[in-house]
């Protein structure tokens, strides 16, 4: 078999190896950037369009320096949920408007100023001890989908369907080598979906996948555009829970400039970098998508391809958008039953979880020293607690704090006022 070669940033493939190498790439961000806007009641094309228009923007901005393709932020899930709820889907998506502003912001700030009053802000184990408290804060909604049925009743038959779609994704996750270990998520979905479909046929009181929505959709369509609304405490919590995400890019960009060999925090630069996730995650706030983050299902692909090309996650981008047109094939995507997803997330969210664990592990954070422990107890209690700061602005009017964004605004302040060991023993 001829090896396929490896390309630079800058390196454009013939179109025989162009189209399959980005069609890779879409299965890669697929199952995790259509799960985000199911999970939170959105629309999986919406996602599919502001991820593809959005990577075209990242790329314009870097200046076609980086391969990463950007897809559904699952770490903005609660206060997607939170503030959709109780406020309304347009204050959700202004939420996420000024999430891409804060980046924006930022981006400005670093150019001018550099990256170290973020590590004094954030350091290490206020990061790691908040990316467990969004992972935690979502375990509830994983077992909820996984057992109960459509009467929001407990449900074997919801269980076993989730159960099957788990194994499905820990399997080529863990056993399995090359592109397949990379799209576990992906296959997960199927096997689940079709076993659920099998199952609907050799037992009819089963069937709980309709296809009527599918039918009634129209083949092609374009997201409709929508202005977003604006609320002081919608804004705060998404401006929050961004500077986490800011601190996940900062990682993820790191991880692409070993991966390819080139340091991106020089050249294009981190705030360019920032400022493409920012305004890619400002444009889907228009549409209607989830704002956007740079996924590392897509790193990987290009770590194991060694395809290091511009030009085929652009293509990607392409390919993700024309999907998002096909309108059938969003409404295909609605289909998919709730267990199936929940058997799912029941990995992906402890995976968030896990991931804060690593955060901790890997960068060495000392739990001997009280100020640590101090640090990570309170956001991990308040956090995974559900503690809500509220009072009474006016008679019409109130501010409302909780979960991740008022977890992680008590760890920036007690990082900051907190003297850290060297510092006391000098007092």
């Amino acid at each position: 078999m001829k090896r396929i070669p490896s390309y630079g940033t800058a390196d454009r493939p013939p179109l025989s190896q162009w189209i399959p190498l980005s069609i890779q790439h879409v299965f890669a961000m697929f199952g995790a950037t259509i799960l985000v806007p199911i999970l939170v009641g959105l629309s999986p094309s919406t996602a599919l369009f502001t991820a593809g228009t959005g990577t075209l923007i990242y790329i314009v901005c870097t200046k076609g320096k980086v391969p990463v393709f950007l897809g559904s932020s699952f770490a903005f899930i609660t206060a997607l949920i939170s503030i959709s709820s109780t406020m309304g889907f347009a204050y959700a998506m202004g939420g996420a408007f000024f999430s891409g502003v804060t980046y924006c912001l930022v981006s400005l700030v670093i150019r001018y100023a550099g990256i170290g009053w973020i590590k004094k802000a954030l350091p290490d184990v206020v990061i790691g001890s908040v990316i467990i408290v969004i992972g935690m804060c979502l375990a509830p909604t994983a077992v909820s989908m996984a057992s109960t049925g459509a009467d929001g009743e407990y449900s074997l038959v919801s269980l076993s369907i989730a159960l099957v779609t788990l194994a499905a994704t820990i399997v080529p996750n863990v056993f399995f080598k090359g592109f397949f270990s990379i799209i576990p998520v992906l296959i997960g979905l199927l096997v689940g979906y079709f076993f659920t479909l099998i199952m609907g046929i050799f037992f009819p009181a089963y069937a709980i996948i309709d296809f009527t929505i599918v039918k009634e959709a129209a083949w092609f369509g374009f997201p409709s555009f929508a202005l977003p609304k604006f609320n002081f405490v919608a804004i705060m919590t998404f401006v929050i829970v961004s500077f986490a995400t800011i601190c996940e890019h900062m990682g993820d960009t790191m991880v692409i400039s070993k991966v390819v060999g080139k340091n991106f925090y020089e050249d294009p630069g981190l705030h360019k970098t920032l400022l493409g996730d920012g305004l890619a995650t400002l444009w889907a706030s228009l549409w209607g998508g989830p704002p956007n983050t740079t996924y590392g299902e897509n790193v990987g692909v290009v770590a194991l391809t060694k395809v290091y090309s511009v030009w085929v996650t652009g293509g990607a981008a392409v390919v993700a958008v024309l999907l998002s047109l096909f309108q059938k094939f969003g409404a295909l995507i609605q289909t998919i039953p709730s267990p199936v997803l929940g058997g799912i997330c029941l990995l992906l969210f402890g995976t968030i979880a896990a991931s804060g664990l690593r955060t901790l592990v890997d960068s060495g954070v000392d739990y001997q020293d009280k100020r640590n422990l101090t640090i990570s107890s309170v956001i991990l209690c308040l956090g995974i607690g559900g503690a809500v700061l509220q009072f009474a602005l006016s008679s019409s009017l109130s501010f409302s704090l909780g979960g991740v964004a008022l977890s992680t605004v008590v760890g920036i302040v007690l990082n900051l006022v907190l003297p850290k060991e060297n510092e006391s023993k000098q007092a």
